[in-house]
């Protein structure tokens, strides 16, 4: 089974996301990933993540241990891993080389112990629409700009990241836009998605409405 989790940041796609890929024991791939470990990469580089043909020649040597090994960098999950993370995957040839990396998880999904798994849960800004179209299930996760930013803010301060939250309400938008608007797969629902506002609906509800919608779906298809 393959499920995709779609939405803007900070809208709780990452919780749904291990919280199902627990519960039904499914592989987990957040697609945000390639484009932070571009992004730090060029930061670490000191080049400018403007440069799109910079960013692309990074994301062109870019490789699955490379991206694990960033990921362990403090600025990989910080304010700027996400803003830099933002403005590269706005570049269609980089999105373009990391699609493939994306799409052949689904074909052999694996966990972190590198164990063969029946199924993945992606976590992402296009992974209904472009990364696998053709996915069991598709959610798309979303909230207002002001709740996300509040939860962003204080995750940042969960972790002693002093960052003031008009500055984080900010990005949010800046990053909303960025991905609204880009040519390459711009943020948008898949037509057959499932919406779920989590400005209205708590994490548990969300969880309980998701759980209740796969069930159904694994139960249809032991009947087929």
């Amino acid at each position: 089974m393959i499920i995709t989790i779609d939405g803007p940041a900070s809208a709780g796609k990452g919780t749904l996301a291990s919280y199902l890929a627990e519960r039904y024991r499914l592989a987990y791939f957040d697609t945000g990933m390639v484009y932070r470990a571009v992004g730090l990469e060029m930061l670490l580089k000191g080049l400018n993540t403007a440069d799109a043909e910079a960013a692309a020649t990074i994301a062109a040597e870019l490789t699955f241990p490379r991206m694990m090994e960033l990921s362990k960098h403090p600025e990989f999950r910080g304010p700027q891993g996400g803003k830099n993370a933002s403005i590269v995957s706005a570049y269609p040839q980089v999105r373009s080389l990391l699609l493939k990396m994306q799409q052949d998880f689904a074909l052999h999904p694996v966990f972190k112990d590198g164990s063969l798994a029946n199924g993945a849960i992606y976590d992402g800004r296009d992974t209904g629409t472009v990364v696998c179209p053709n996915a069991d299930i598709k959610f798309f996760v979303t909230a207002s700009a002001e709740v996300r930013a509040e939860r962003r803010y204080k995750e940042f301060v969960a972790k002693g990241i002093k960052i003031d939250y008009q500055e984080v309400l900010q990005d949010i938008k800046a990053r909303d836009e960025r991905d609204s608007t880009r040519s390459a797969a711009p943020l948008r629902p898949a037509p057959d998605a499932i919406m779920f506002d989590t400005s209205d609906l708590s994490i548990q509800e969300v969880k309980q409405k998701a759980c209740e919608i796969i069930d159904s779906q694994l139960q249809r298809q032991k009947l087929a």
